[in-house]
């Protein structure tokens, strides 16, 4: 670790060889001097400009991790916006427009259009697009976004589902200066297919005999919730998608093996890693679960139904973590399947999402939104424009209750079903693959406070397979 500056003088010294390396980068790459100090010119002046609209909600969240880090490293805070960004993650899906936002030269830009998406429907939005302005409803005034932070502009954009939202757009190549465009659309939910489970074939050679094999890349373990607990038949999920993944393998594609890709899967829900597992290994025990009383508890597949019973491989990587390995794990204990690639990441303990408005008292909440908007009343007086990206932010629900986000809370480990936990030793796989990352920097194990290995009685499991004949 470097040490820390001890004057304005040594920060100078090491902004100043900061810029002259990326100077010799851009001289490098072959450019033009003066277009070289141009482009840093418009790097570090968009850098200012950003660090200027940083507040109070960033900053807490910098405290926090900062906090919960020294406790647990996957105990984590999430302000309101991170919050939600999380839960969109987890549930592959979102309601808006079906476009994804950045942030250039201080104007919100069009990056791609969702296939499907209203902005796709409509026909009249395209990369590159830039919006200036957005409305609500069918007659809401347009609030002037130029100069906004990113998420501030996306909170404006995204919305529920079935309501109006209008826009005013600068198409691709014309100038801010141009006459802009005001387009109409309605909110719909989007699921985000790009980063849901996907299928590809490849056919290989042995002994002179081709074999299809059907790779399924998992990159996280994901469900709707929320659509799920609303009693939606259709919800979105991991299994649910990789149930027809193999489908489509078995019955049109007709392949010889499934190899089940999870380098690089973070993890994510722990029933979808269970749910996962019974596609492939039936009925029984997935994996065990020792909470904070030391009570161990067993959770088991209960439907008796394989979605596949062909050969059955499965990637991993030092990125492959928590429920990832809980898949792994299982595969391997059953005899299922053979786990290849490098040691996993070593993650094996849960955490629980808590909305911390949930634990709060709703007098005290009530009483915290009556002084919100009362100080708001105050502004208004001497402030007529409410300005979005002050240092100072409070997030509100449509009650005017303050939202104070969410906390996800170590609360258990899991454990393999032959007894092992996967904290810090992860899963090795039965055959070995050369690791692209450094195994002494990235893992569990390189974590100071990280809980520590142990283990508990095996469940009772039958074996499928006894693959040690085939094992590297």
């Amino acid at each position: 670790k470097m040490p820390w500056t001890k004057s304005t003088a040594e920060l100078n010294d090491i902004w100043k060889k900061r810029v002259k390396y990326e100077l010799v980068n851009l001289k490098i790459a072959g450019t033009e001097e003066a277009k070289n100090v141009e482009t840093l010119t418009k790097r570090y002046t968009s850098l200012k400009s950003q660090a200027a609209k940083f507040n109070n909600q960033d900053v807490f969240q910098i405290l926090m991790d900062s906090f919960t880090e020294a406790i647990d490293p996957h105990t984590n805070y999430f302000n309101p916006r991170n919050a939600e960004a999380f839960n969109q993650e987890m549930s592959r899906s979102l309601e808006g427009i079906g476009a994804v936002l950045q942030s250039e030269n201080e104007v919100t830009k069009i990056a791609s259009v969702m296939p499907g998406g209203p902005a796709f429907k409509s026909k009249k939005i395209n990369a590159g697009d830039k919006i200036i302005a957005v409305a609500q409803g069918a007659d809401g005034e347009f609030e002037d976004i130029i100069g906004w932070r990113i998420d501030n502009a996306v909170s404006k954009i995204k919305g529920p589902k079935g309501t109006t939202v209008r826009l005013k757009i600068i198409p691709v190549g014309q100038e801010l200066s141009a006459k802009p465009q005001i387009i109409t659309l309605v909110r719909e939910k989007i699921i985000l297919a790009d980063q849901s489970a996907k299928k590809i074939v490849k056919t290989v050679e042995s002994d002179g005999k081709p074999y299809k094999i059907g790779v399924i890349k998992i990159p996280a373990f994901y469900a709707d919730f929320k659509a799920a607990n609303a009693g939606d038949p259709n919800y979105k999920s991991t299994t649910r998608d990789v149930r027809l993944l193999i489908d489509t393998l078995k019955n049109m594609d007709k392949v010889d093996a499934i190899v089940v890709d999870l380098r690089a899967n973070g993890g994510g829900s722990l029933n979808e890693a269970i749910d996962l597992s019974g596609l492939f290994i039936g009925k029984g025990p997935v994996v065990q679960v020792k909470d904070y009383k030391n009570s161990v508890k067993v959770y088991k597949d209960e439907d008796s139904n394989i979605t596949w019973d062909g050969p059955l491989g499965v990637m991993i990587d030092r990125l492959s973590a928590s429920a990832s390995e809980i898949f792994a794990g299982a595969i391997q204990d059953y005899g299922r399947g053979i786990v290849m690639g490098t040691q996993s990441y070593g993650k094996g303990t849960v955490q629980s999402s808590i909305d911390l408005n949930s634990l709060m008292n709703s007098g005290v909440l009530n009483q915290l939104a009556a002084l919100f908007k009362k100080k708001e009343e105050g502004k208004k007086i001497s402030v007529p424009v409410k300005d979005i990206n002050s240092p100072t932010v409070t997030i509100v629900d449509k009650n005017g209750v303050p939202v104070l986000g969410q906390i996800n809370l170590t609360m258990a480990k899991f454990y393999r079903v032959n007894g092992n936990s996967t904290q810090h030793k992860g899963v090795i796989p039965d055959v070995n693959f050369p690791s692209i990352y450094p195994l002494d920097k990235i893992g569990e194990d390189t974590e100071p406070s990280a809980l520590p290995f142990d283990i508990v009685n095996p469940s009772t499991y039958t074996t499928v397979y006894d693959l040690n004949p085939v094992k590297g």
